[in-house]
């Protein structure tokens, strides 16, 4: 079965590069395409595709406003943001809206070909450089983004048992279930239950709040900065 994929540009240039590009992978299909997020948001619910590549600085509607509108009306289907920006004033707030990643344009063809299969098995993907980026301190206004949970960065290790530590560095890394599972030597129920505290415990309500979160506390190491 192929990965039905809606590309959403408002360059044609871009949507021809990208669209050859997918025509390329024997497990893609290309369902549509989208120039603006007014026509994403319809065509998601017309074609009912797979995965989202979507922009964000695009008129009419921007990608941050379809896909949270998407997230809201179709929420089986993935949005994988796909941009120039690399700020947080994008980053943020377009994972806030339900987008699954974020990839800047200038990945390598393979490493998009991968975050889009990833992404499809229900992964977090993020571009090499949006982590450092989100561990940059920001200046910008509190009202730019809703603000993370009041989680002080020092206690998580005092909030976590020590083999939650380890699945919440697992899941900064967008592995799912199975895979950490895999990793750890456990049940995959087993994974599923300390994914199911962590939330609990952080006051997160989902697995990419979970994996933003830890980027910000935990440094390239993997421990609490």
């Amino acid at each position: 079965m192929k990965i039905k994929i809606l590309l959403v540009d408002d360059h044609q240039i871009v949507l021809k590069g990208i669209s050859f590009f997918l025509a390329m992978q024997p497990d893609f299909e290309l369902v549509g395409e989208a120039h603006n997020g007014k026509e994403a948001v319809e065509k998601a619910a017309e074609l009912q595709p797979d995965i989202i590549l979507m922009d964000l600085n695009m008129p009419i509607m921007d990608g941050i406003e379809a896909s949270n509108l998407i997230a809201q009306r179709n929420p089986d289907i993935k949005v994988l943001v796909l941009t120039s920006f690399s700020d947080r004033s994008h980053i943020m707030p377009a994972l806030q809206a339900g987008a699954i990643g974020y990839m800047l344009k200038d990945v390598e063809p393979d490493q998009l070909a991968e975050a889009i299969r990833s992404a499809y098995k229900g992964n977090i993907q993020l571009h090499p450089d949006i982590a450092s980026a989100l561990l940059t301190p920001s200046s910008a206004s509190a009202a730019e983004t809703k603000p993370l949970p009041e989680q002080p960065v020092r206690g998580l290790a005092e909030s976590l048992t020590p083999r939650e530590m380890e699945v919440l560095r697992l899941l900064t890394r967008g592995m799912s279930n199975k895979e950490i599972a895999g990793a750890l030597t456990v049940a995959e129920k087993t994974v599923k239950s300390h994914v199911s505290s962590i939330l609990g415990k952080l006051n997160l309500s989902d697995r990419t709040q979970a994996a933003l979160y830890a980027v910000h506390a935990l440094g390239s190491d993997g421990q609490e900065s």
